[in-house]
């Protein structure tokens, strides 16, 4: 009986202390992001029941005060960082406790530490470490000599050192020798010491990179960074991750620099004592511990930091650009024919019809060497009688913009659509596509891609790796890991912010649904397959291994069209279903109507339906939900076409308006494709009349635009833009 209350006793204390950690946890989140606690408390409790971010911030908004997916991400990746900082102070101090080093006053530093850079350097002398030349001093008894010359009190030190003398320290020079290298690791391990030195290297670090001799010719697309320095703390991101990969390729030698005799003086004036008798030494130590062992160790960090810093502005475009590109406009459901350009292996033309299904697929050889303009414009003419094509999708590489010329000199009517193509070959040797299409070959695969890029951006890109796309800026350079979790994000929210047609989704689109995951999206698709459209959703619940939690997270994101239940083809949740139907009942008319009249709908008075668990948030949202019912949020895309006059660089000149696509935005401009093969770069700087603080304020990825050429040159194939003006 004593043991069963001894453990329900200390349950209850462990219990205390893990609430108590997780509210210090909540303040500290709270108060970094300016948010109230109890919202950041309800956030995390959601988080940890299984709750996704789509799911908290579209259903759930009550209990978040109406956060957004920015701010629940933010608070689900900072609760994960300090949680993960808990984990690492318990393994410091059951560390240290080891040792039997553990002071009271020393846990509780550790306790009351939330920075990650202040524990480690609170660690670090008890952190185990390999054979250095401090450790074999100290193993040939030398630490208390180098007590004695650190406290600064006996002039008389080659006299002390003579009692450390024996077969392993034969005189006395090599005593002193392995003191100083005692005390040398000490200051290097000094808390305010690396305090010290890691600001004296954020406020006057300089960058500098230099040519690996030799490779100034190998190396020439980083001359720009053969003879260069900038203040670390100030050099953009494109450019730190450009000197890094110049770094990692061999070509550039790359440093934090700062003033030596700054950072020892300043380490002099903290430990070497004013009058002290052993003055010399000490200094000694206090050099080769700054030049050997702290200067380098804070170099490294201080460049980690960069790094990080540069990684993290360099995803967030990519990001925000993979936001863009899967938001792109759909042309929807449309018959398309496709092209893959190409000169010497031809064109290779496909067939799909509205849903994107394969229908026929040929190869065409209009450019050179074949030329054959006559048999292609023949079979392209047929295709489109033939099956009475309503777009077409041309991809943007190699022969692109001669294939665009080429099927505009038809006059056929139909519009006609350049499509970026990159990620494409990806998908045409993924698993992926062997599975759709197990009997074509991988130039069919791709040209399918294109086209069904132009239906639908989302759906078809979702099957490529993000990383693949190709937008934004070193996206090699950076940290892979961080970059797939950030773009995995994004993925999820596109996929929820439009909503997916349950009888129409592929496996690799339902993947991305909340609260679904891979296992679960196959199971849907192989129930569909044996069982027929679904009905309603509710019939989710038949599918394997689809429970209740699963179903809460999913539901609202997906919708049924001509189903059972009218509410199914929306995003109102099935939670809140029984709403509706009070209201429509409330009304006095029936809920087909209720769904089908929006006038009817401006009658209800909303704050009749408040209670507990729900509120304002959730009632606006429903009868918004009804008023964009069936409604894709993205906006139907246009055709375009380039200047007919231009077609290489060499038909440009200084001071021509074209028009041209945004194809790729970075920290430092726009790339926009005017039609010649190679991209231009609307500078920030050039891109408004006014102060431009980030590109995408002002440009979105895929925008048509006008630009203006000031300047081509034509040896290093770029071309300089400007929208000042236009």
């Amino acid at each position: 009986m004593f043991i069963n209350i001894w453990h329900v006793f200390l349950f209850f204390v462990l219990s205390s202390l893990e609430n108590s950690n997780d509210m210090v946890l909540i303040n500290i989140i709270a108060k970094e992001l300016g948010l109230v606690p109890d919202k950041v408390k309800n956030t995390v409790d959601l988080l940890e029941g299984g709750a996704t971010v789509p799911f908290i911030s579209r259903y759930r908004k009550e209990a978040t005060g109406s956060l957004d997916e920015v701010a629940i991400g933010e608070i689900k990746d900072m609760h994960a960082k300090l949680s993960a900082l808990m984990q690492r102070k318990a393994t410091v101090i059951a560390t240290i406790e080891e040792l039997g080093k553990l002071t009271p006053e020393l846990k509780k530093r550790i306790d009351d530490c939330f920075d990650s850079v202040e524990l480690e350097d609170i660690y670090m002398p008890y952190r185990p470490k390999r054979r250095t030349r401090a450790t074999i001093a100290k193993e040939r008894g030398l630490e208390p000599l180098a007590d004695i010359i650190f406290m600064q009190q006996n002039s008389d030190v080659k006299g002390a050192a003579r009692r450390f003398i024996n077969k392993e320290v034969p005189t006395v020079d090599d005593a002193v020798s392995g003191a100083l290298d005692i005390i040398a690791e000490r200051i290097s391990e000094d808390e305010s010491a690396r305090v010290i030195i890691r600001r004296l290297f954020q406020r006057s670090g300089m960058l500098v990179s230099k040519v690996v001799k030799g490779k100034e010719g190998d190396g020439i697309k980083y001359s720009d960074y053969y003879e260069f320095q900038e203040r670390v703390s100030r050099i953009s991101s494109h450019r730190l991750l450009a000197i890094m990969r110049g770094e990692e390729e061999g070509f550039l030698r790359v440093s934090i620099v700062v003033d030596v005799d700054e950072g020892v003086e300043a380490l002099n004036r903290k430990f070497v004592k004013r009058f002290s008798p052993v003055r010399e030494y000490v200094e000694s130590a206090v050099s080769d511990g700054y030049k050997r062992l702290l200067a380098p160790s804070i170099e490294n960090e201080t460049m980690g930091v960069a790094k990080q810093r540069a990684d993290d502005e360099a995803i967030s475009v990519f990001a925000e650009n993979l936001r863009q590109l899967l938001m792109s406009s759909p042309l929807g459901q449309k018959r398309v024919l496709a092209i893959d350009p190409g000169f010497r292996t031809g064109c290779k033309v496909v067939m799909l019809d509205s849903q994107g299904n394969l229908l026929h697929h040929t190869v065409i050889y209009p450019h050179p060497p074949q030329n054959d303009k006559s048999s292609a414009s023949d079979i392209i003419s047929s295709l489109v009688s033939k099956y009475t094509v309503e777009a077409f999708a041309i991809g943007n590489g190699t022969a692109g913009r001669e294939t665009e010329d080429f099927v505009r000199s038809l006059n056929l009517g139909v519009d006609i659509f350049s499509v970026n193509e990159d990620g494409a070959s990806v998908y045409s040797a993924s698993p992926v596509a062997r599975e759709e299409f197990p009997d074509e070959d991988v130039t069919v695969r791709g040209a399918v891609s294109i086209g069904r890029r132009l239906i639908d951006p989302l759906s078809e890109l979702v099957k490529i790796e993000p990383r693949s796309i190709g937008v934004g800026q070193y996206q090699h350079s950076v940290d892979q890991t961080k970059l797939k979790e950030r773009l995995d994000v994004v993925v999820e929210s596109c996929v929820n912010k439009v909503g997916v047609n349950l009888n129409t989704a592929t496996k690799q689109i339902l993947t991305h649904i909340s609260g679904l995951g891979p296992a679960l999206a196959e199971n849907i698709v192989k129930y569909r397959a044996s069982n027929g459209d679904f009905r309603s959703r509710k019939d989710l619940l038949k599918v394997p291994r689809l429970g209740s939690k699963a179903f809460e997270q999913a539901a609202g994101f997906l919708r049924v069209l001509n189903g059972e239940n009218l509410l199914d083809s929306t995003a109102v949740h099935p939670e809140s279903y029984c709403i509706v139907q009070q209201m429509a009942k409330d009304l006095g008319i029936s809920l087909k109507e209720f769904i089908a009249n929006a006038e009817v709908r401006k009658r209800v008075v909303l704050s009749n339906y408040v209670t507990e668990i729900v509120g304002m948030p959730t009632l606006t949202d429903i009868m918004d939900s009804l008023n964009k019912r069936g409604l894709d949020s993205r906006e139907q895309a246009k055709a375009f076409s380039f200047d007919p006059n231009i077609h290489e660089m060499e038909d440009l000149h200084v001071g021509m308006i074209v028009p041209g696509i945004v194809s790729n935005i970075t920290a430092f401009g726009a790339f926009v494709n005017i039609g010649v093969h190679q991209d231009g770069l609307v500078h920030i700087s050039q891109l408004a009349d006014k102060f431009v603080s980030s590109p995408g304020d002002v440009v979105k990825l895929g925008q048509q635009v006008m630009v203006k050429v000031i300047e081509v040159d034509l040896k290093r194939k770029r071309i300089s833009l400007s929208m000042k003006s236009l």
